[in-house]
């Protein structure tokens, strides 16, 4: 898992450096009339602040296209549940509380979230794979958004995991962070459902 996990965090940043790279200079200094953008699709997410507040930083490199946002908006996703995998991951290196439910909630709590980071990964290669391999880019996106819901469910059984957990600083921690994650790829999936919509073949 942590060799697993290391890749992620290797495939996250050479793709921000990607990323980066293809904006023109608009990365750091997004147009207003970008980001208006941004704001609009947001509105159509469930957590609409979160999705903004992600996303805006990258408005040159989105401009107005719907496919290009939705594959940014993944992106941030992927790059939230590893983070988040990582972090759970090393809690019992640094905090042995001894309490055996919380270590059976951790571990799967880890277990579950390293397959939402394969899933997250799976749904970016395709994004930046559609209308290359012949199949429908409609396909594709069917693809993309069962991998997406996969991981929002597999991010959102950590927490069910900490339900018999007694409180404590460790799971209000683990907790609150899932939120912030499920958040980010809830609004990744809205986001690529609504382009699907546009989408007629």
């Amino acid at each position: 898992m942590e060799v697993q996990l290391s890749t992620s965090l290797f495939f996250f940043l050479s793709t921000t450096l990607l990323l980066a790279s293809t904006t023109a200079g608009h990365f750091f200094s997004p147009i207003s009339d970008d980001t208006d953008y941004i704001r609009t699709s947001c509105e159509t997410t469930r957590y609409p602040q979160t999705c903004f507040k992600s996303l805006s930083g990258y408005s040159g490199a989105i401009q107005h296209d719907p496919g290009r946002l939705a594959r940014v908006a993944i992106h941030v996703a992927l790059f939230n549940a590893t983070h988040m995998a990582n972090y759970v991951s090393d809690i019992p290196r640094r905090n042995d509380s001894g309490n055996t439910l919380e270590s059976a909630a951790l571990n799967d709590c880890s277990s579950v979230f390293g397959d939402a980071v394969d899933e997250i990964r799976q749904s970016y290669k395709e994004m930046k794979r559609l209308g290359w391999t012949g199949e429908s880019v409609k396909f594709q996106l069917s693809n993309v958004q069962t991998w997406m819901s996969a991981a929002l469910t597999n991010e959102n059984t950590c927490t069910d995991g900490f339900e018999q957990v007694a409180d404590s600083g460790v799971k209000a921690d683990v907790c609150d962070r899932v939120v912030t994650v499920t958040e980010v790829t809830s609004n990744a999936l809205a986001l690529v459902n609504s382009y699907a919509d546009k989408i007629t073949a």
